[in-house]
Parts: structure tokens; C-alpha cells; sequence
């Protein structure tokens, strides 16, 4: 498990409670995570692996304890700042959330443009990630026209373009076959390879052992040991962003 240390944490858990109506989703949670970090949260579906996630981008509120990020607590953000705190992070849904009637362009774009940034600059970053997922021919498609795995390339880009300090992904590569999720595996490694501090919610014990990165485990909402995986013989190769 991993262990709470002073000194380059950016994400700091306190007590940690949430509940929804009687039922406890995450129960006591008190994790540190350090800047360029690569961490997954592992366990079961139900575990409370996504609320851990929405609760570090201000997707849901905290019944009890407090969060610590980058020294800002979140239960004092004022509600008309969540937006503004919501584009420090690169976020990657399991269902992409990609707007159907936007091109991919348009869908990455729209990160940079709510930042205020110049038209020339965007087209040349926009197409730099997109050369870097392997989409750069499909630039001016719309979503419903990709497969599941073109679809999660296009979110990572979207989650990347705008060079946030974090980047959470929830089971990334849930509904992807074995090739895609490992070339979304790859990419996310690349992001960290880079700087960024990458958390992954994922229940993959095959992503679990490939990956080189903090492990803990959830199990009804409670952070216990994570059980002991065989390591796998081959190592995937490292996109680098």
C-alpha cells in the first residue's frame, strides 16, 4: 500500500468519506500522491474506484474529510470556480464523452479555445497530439463515425493537449479489445514518461501487472493491500508525448 510521505505530494487525502443516501462508497481514505506519480487504483467493479476520481475533479462533493491539490482544498472552492479548477486536469471517461456533432478537431480544440488561446496555436497542437495518437488522418471526422479504440485516442488527446499537471482515467480501456487498450496503456505511459502525474482507475489485472506504476486497491469502498499478480514477460513500448 502505498505510503503517506511530506514533501512533492500535489494530491493529499485526509479521512476521506463518501456516501450516497446510507451507503458508503469510500470509507476513510487517506492517500498521498506524489507530482509525476503513475498510480492505479485497482479493485472490483463497485469498489468506489470512479468516485475517487470524480471527487478529485469536483465530479462529486466529499461527505466528510478534505483534498488537498496542489495545495488547494477542494471543499473550499467556491461553486462558480469548479469550472476554472475542472481545466487543470486531463480527464479520459470509459465512454470518451465526446461531443457527436463536433469533429475531432473541434472536440480537441474546444480545450485550448476555453484557455483563450490563439487560433495558429491551437491548429499546431491540435495536430501535433493527433500525429502522436496515430488520428491525424481522421482530423475533420465526427465520433460516431470512429471504432471504440479511435474514439479513446481522440479523449487522451483531448485529456493532453492543454499540458495539465494531472491526468485521470477511468478504466480507460474497459470496452476495448486487448490491441487498443494496450496502445491507450501506452500513450497514458508516455504522459507520465513526460512530467504529468497520471492516475488510473481500473479493475485489468493484465494492465495491473504491465504497468509500472503505485498500486492500491479498493474493495467496498476501503483502501486494503492489493493481492499479489504474476508479473507478465513482456513490456509493451512507451509512447512518449
Amino acid at each position: 500500500m502505498m505510503e503517506n510521505t511530506e514533501g512533492s505530494a500535489i494530491i493529499r487525502m485526509f479521512h476521506v468519506h463518501k456516501r450516497f443516501g446510507k451507503k458508503n462508497a469510500l470509507t476513510d481514505i487517506t492517500l498521498d500522491v506524489e507530482q509525476n506519480d503513475l498510480l492505479l487504483v485497482s479493485g472490483p467493479s463497485g469498489a468506489g474506484k470512479s468516485t475517487l476520481l470524480k471527487l478529485l475533479y469536483l465530479g462529486e462533493s466529499l461527505s466528510e474529510g478534505q483534498i488537498l491539490i496542489d495545495g488547494m482544498n477542494l471543499s473550499r472552492i467556491a461553486a462558480n470556480r469548479i469550472p476554472v479548477i475542472r481545466r487543470q486536469f486531463g480527464i479520459i471517461f470509459q465512454d470518451y464523452k465526446l461531443i457527436p456533432t463536433k469533429t475531432v478537431y473541434e472536440n480537441i480544440a474546444l480545450v485550448l479555445e476555453v484557455k483563450g488561446e490563439k487560433t495558429r496555436f491551437i491548429q499546431k497542437k491540435v495536430s501535433s497530439v493527433l500525429r502522436t495518437v496515430g488520428m491525424e488522418e481522421r482530423i475533420n471526422s465526427f465520433p460516431p463515425s470512429l471504432s471504440g479504440g479511435e474514439q479513446q485516442r481522440i479523449a487522451v488527446a483531448r485529456a493532453v493537449v492543454g499540458d495539465p499537471k494531472i491526468i485521470l482515467a477511468d478504466e480507460p480501456t474497459g470496452s476495448l479489445d486487448s490491441e487498443s487498450a494496450g496502445v491507450i496503456m501506452d500513450l497514458l505511459n508516455g504522459v507520465h514518461s513526460r512530467g504529468a502525474t497520471v492516475i488510473i482507475a481500473t479493475h485489468d489485472k493484465e494492465i495491473i501487472r504491465d504497468t509500472r506504476g503505485k498500486v492500491i486497491y479498493l474493495k467496498d469502498g476501503i483502501m486494503m493491500e492489493p493481492p499479489t499478480l504474476e508479473p507478465l514477460m513482456e513490456k509493451k513500448k512507451t509512447i512518449t508525448l
